[in-house]
């Protein structure tokens, strides 16, 4: 088996020396998604809900990039900047992981590049 990076112009590029994703055999490791647009660069307006709803769009773009897919998704790691928005968080999430959720561990962090609310990064097989 061989690494392959896997990038996609449908997310935002990789802002230091790291890959959207790597792919190992049938397994990926997606690096963290933030929610920017990836056609303007900027953050959309609307707070919390709206960036975790374009992380999300950017995790499955990459996801989708890679072979894989959101339904494919065994863990994730959420990084949020107030844990008082766990449940606005909660209620996109649920949107996109609607069945089998997979495992998942949600952190306070005191800052994420660029300064996001949030942050998402996953391990999803293909198959």
């Amino acid at each position: 088996m061989t690494k392959e990076i896997i990038s996609t112009e449908k997310a935002p590029g990789a802002i230091g020396p790291y890959s959207q994703a790597v792919k190992y055999g049938n397994m990926i490791f997606t690096s963290g998604a933030i929610g920017i647009d990836p056609g303007t660069g900027v953050f959309p307006e609307g707070g919390i809900q709206a960036q975790a709803k374009q992380c999300l769009e950017n995790l499955k773009a990459v996801l989708e990039a890679s072979g894989s897919s959101l339904e494919n998704v065994l863990k994730t790691t959420v990084f949020i900047k107030d844990m008082n928005d766990f449940s606005k968080i909660n209620e996109i999430y649920g949107q996109y992981f609607t069945e089998k959720h997979p495992g998942r561990s949600c952190v306070e962090v005191a800052r994420l590049p660029k300064d996001a609310l949030i942050e998402i990064e996953a391990v999803a097989f293909i198959g």
